[in-house]
């Protein structure tokens, strides 16, 4: 089966992060519970979801929900799924977990191992052009790993941080079980292999996890990167990013997978600002990556759109 082919195209925009993000999901509270999917301290579904009117997508799943508010909602049945490059959610997250970083801080030194170069310029995959025996700050490869989506440097990192990824993976399925995402399996760190399966459900847990990492929130709403040493500047994956108050978060799609986009966009809603996380996934699964990705973008959209027209006056009636 087709998979997703690496287009190298040289852009000229610099890197531009989005500020702000750490206060919009302070304001919106945090952590979960047993009472839904993705929701946190005593929240379940929120009161005010039932006088919404999403248009969810009419295939695959999804789950959104309103940090402090609760859930708005599940649709699609939740069977575990191909996530494609949404797994370096996880990736990231295990990273972070186990070498923390500030916010703005380059974090450790990585040296960037013969294997990744030579992967850098692949065919089949998405990559980002990294160089043998170059030392490369943490932060820009996960940089590379979250915003043109690099399979070679996500292994690159595994290995740096586990020894191999083997051991990463099983780093990552043992982080999914502590955050109670029972129905997904890693079997790899880029999302590569049809065998990593996941829910929206499942993966809006995690990603409610980890935008709660200031340097997190960084990574997935910076616009564009370079490649140091390479000439090469990449922008993010994910064309909903600077729209409709978007702040991230990660793409991913294949021809098993479909389009799959995990999304997060501030508002102000009562007065307060939240942060509003959603997962749209399988979308167009078997078509084209190119034709998967577009309508998990269209139907996250829509979503949103119709977040920011109802939310605010559905929580002044509540």
């Amino acid at each position: 089966m087709p998979l997703r082919r690496s287009v190298l195209v040289p852009l000229t925009a610099a890197v531009v992060l989005l500020a702000g993000t750490g206060g919009w999901y302070a304001a919106g509270g945090g952590g979960r519970s047993a009472n839904g999917p993705g929701d946190g301290p005593g929240e379940g579904t929120a009161p005010l979801a039932r006088s919404l009117h999403l248009p969810w997508p009419r295939e695959g799943q999804a789950s959104v929900a309103v940090e402090g508010l609760g859930s708005l909602g599940t649709r699609g049945e939740q069977k575990p799924v191909p996530i494609a490059s949404v797994t370096k959610v996880m990736t990231a997250y295990v990273i972070l977990k186990e070498h923390p970083m500030r916010a703005g801080a380059p974090g450790a030194t990585v040296v960037a191992d013969r294997r990744a170069a030579d992967e850098s310029y692949s065919s089949v995959e998405t990559t980002a052009p990294v160089l043998a025996g170059r030392k490369y700050t943490q932060r820009r490869l996960l940089e590379l790993m979250m915003v043109p989506s690099g399979n070679n440097v996500a292994r690159l990192l595994a290995r740096w941080a586990a020894g191999d990824e083997k051991a990463f993976v099983a780093k990552m399925n043992r982080a999914a079980a502590g955050l109670g995402m029972r129905a997904t399996t890693y079997t790899g760190v880029s999302g590569m292999e049809t065998s990593t399966r996941s829910t929206a459900e499942d993966q809006l847990r995690l990603a409610r996890a980890a935008m709660r990492d200031p340097a997190f929130r960084q990574i997935v709403a910076t616009a564009s990167v370079t490649a140091p040493g390479a000439g090469v500047t990449f922008r993010n994956t994910n064309k909903l990013l600077g729209h409709d108050g978007v702040i991230g978060l990660k793409t991913g799609s294949s021809t098993p997978a479909g389009g799959n986009l995990v999304w997060a966009t501030r508002q102000e809603v009562a007065g307060a600002g939240r942060l509003v996380i959603g997962v749209v996934l399988h979308q167009r699964a078997g078509t084209s990556p190119a034709e998967g990705s577009a309508a998990a973008h269209e139907a996250s959209r829509a979503l949103i759109a119709a977040i920011r027209a109802e939310l605010p006056e559905a929580a002044n009636r509540a």
